[in-house]
C-alpha cells in the first residue's frame, strides 16, 4: 500500500511539473512570435513604386491591381479610370 502511494505522488508531481514546462513554453512561444511580428513591422519588406506618382512605399502597405502597385486608393482609381478610357477610345 505505501509503494502505491509513493507511485501516486510521484506521478503527481511528474505530472505538475509537466504543466509547467508546457506553460513556460507556450509564453516563450507567443513571445517568439510577437517579436518576430513586431520586427516584420518595421521592416517593412521590400519597396514598391506606385504606377501614378512613382513614390516608393513598402510592399506590405501599398495596393496592387492589373499587375501595378499604388501608394493610395486614389492613384489606383484614377490610373484605372484612365486605362478605361484609352481602352475605350481604341
Amino acid at each position: 500500500m505505501n509503494l502505491l502511494i509513493i507511485r501516486l505522488i510521484i506521478f503527481g508531481v511528474l505530472f505538475f511539473a509537466g504543466l509547467k514546462l508546457y506553460g513556460i513554453y507556450r509564453e516563450w512561444k507567443t513571445e517568439r512570435a510577437a517579436r518576430l511580428a513586431q520586427e516584420r513591422r518595421r521592416d517593412g519588406g521590400q519597396m514598391v513604386r506606385c504606377r501614378w506618382c512613382d513614390v516608393h512605399v513598402p510592399e506590405n502597405e501599398a495596393l496592387r491591381k492589373r499587375a501595378e502597385w499604388f501608394c493610395c486608393a486614389a492613384h489606383r482609381d484614377r490610373f484605372i479610370a484612365e486605362q478605361d478610357q484609352a481602352d475605350d477610345r481604341r
